[in-house]
């Protein structure tokens, strides 16, 4: 299990972590409303749309890195309004749909954002996973001299 983890981008880890605690946190104030199916529904379908929406913006981001920067530019804007498109297609749904409630489902979508500010706490899940992380020098670039 631990080399499957490992294989897996560090940074997405720590992100995808974020998106589980946030949910499993929420799932606890599920217990407070009325309709706890259809609001625990809610939660994690927004779950799984946080986290496979965390998925498709590293895979789109390692893919454009590879291009050249207008092509990357562009690229990325599309995945970008795919990937907004397909959430809100998904929101209205759940409105429309009347099986789970559209708001829990966004607090779930929201656990993205929630996960980023997480970082200091999925940080350290990740350090003991995947131990201390070893960056590279700092490359300097040479001081320019001024025409004199």
């Amino acid at each position: 299990m631990k080399g499957k983890i490992i294989r897996i981008n560090r940074t997405l880890f720590e992100l995808e972590v974020g998106i589980l605690i946030f949910g499993a946190l929420c799932q606890f104030f599920v217990f407070l409303v009325k309709d706890k199916t259809g609001y625990s529904l809610g939660l994690w379908l927004g779950i799984l749309i946080a986290a496979v929406s965390a998925f498709h913006m590293w895979w789109s981001l390692d893919k454009a890195l590879e291009l050249g920067e207008n092509q990357a530019v562009k690229t990325m804007s599309m995945h970008n309004i795919l990937r907004y498109m397909s959430i809100t297609a998904v929101l209205i749904l759940t409105a429309i749909s009347g099986i789970v409630n559209p708001l829990s489902t966004f607090l779930g979508v929201m656990g993205l954002k929630a996960s980023a500010y997480m970082h200091f706490i999925t940080k350290k899940i990740s350090t003991s996973i995947y131990g201390e992380e070893i960056l590279p020098p700092l490359i300097e670039e040479p001081a320019q001299e001024q025409d004199k």
